[in-house]
């Protein structure tokens, strides 16, 4: 094997090993909630019941699972702020919370919607980094998340970010029909970084990312994405993807 010249860059020796995801604060009083009644029912003798609630308790400590994320560096990518599957991507017009002359213009743009079931990582996260520009609640109704008029229809929480540069990323969470709790770890005003964590939503549900003008999706539809892992688009690059399900 030749030696490598003083200018080459040898591959990386460090490893990295896999480690249970930790529980994230938020949860913790459900799994203890949890745990507490299953351990009542096991003293009690309920039989199979005791053993359904170990299932549930071990089921709402894996929803409130917070693991760590790596997450590309890239001042012009925008990352995907949800775990979940891709289900819609379509041409629309922001929605009036995200609109205005210093936030996300009138015109269309890219939505690229992910679905997060209840078997999926919670923990939302910041698409780019930047400022919290804008926050905005919405009460709404709780239909499926699935569906195109979740949009506006359902209980959400908008959020603007600006990057440095003047990059503007728009992104919603979206109650769902079990989901019931938005639940925001940010204020307007903070600075944060890609991948950051912003807030999460109990159980079940979806966010809607809005792309900047001109910026087309890097992923399709059926695609499963990672949050703050996952490149959802390149700001400033406009090329359709094309792929097969199999």
């Amino acid at each position: 094997m030749p030696a490598l010249d003083k200018h080459d860059s040898p591959l990386p020796t460090t490893t990295v090993k896999w480690r249970w995801p930790s529980v994230h604060p938020d949860g913790r009083k459900y799994v203890v909630g949890a745990a507490a009644i299953t351990f009542f029912a096991f003293l009690l003798h309920v039989h199979v019941l005791d053993w359904v609630l170990a299932g549930l308790t071990i089921w709402v400590a894996a929803f409130f699972r917070d693991p760590v994320r790596t997450t590309p560096d890239g001042d012009k990518l925008i990352i995907a702020p949800a775990d979940g599957l891709i289900t819609m991507i379509a041409r629309v017009a922001p929605p009036p919370e995200l609109r205005g002359t210093d936030a996300l213009p009138d015109g269309e743009c890219t939505r690229v919607s992910i679905f997060m079931s209840v078997f999926d990582v919670h923990i939302n996260r910041a698409p780019i980094t930047g400022r919290i520009k804008r926050i905005a609640y919405v009460p709404g109704k709780f239909v499926n998340a699935d569906l195109d008029k979740a949009s506006e229809d359902n209980e959400r929480q908008h959020f603007l970010v600006e990057g440095a540069d003047g990059l503007k990323v728009g992104f919603t969470q979206i109650a769902g029909l079990v989901a019931r709790r938005i639940v925001s770890f940010v204020h307007e005003g903070d600075d944060v970084e890609a991948g950051q964590r912003v807030g999460l939503i109990r159980f079940g549900s979806r966010v809607d990312v809005y792309l900047p003008a001109g910026t087309s999706a890097k992923v399709l539809l059926g695609q499963r994405t990672i949050a703050g892992e996952t490149v959802l688009a390149e700001y400033g690059v406009d090329a359709t993807l094309t792929g097969v399900s199999q």
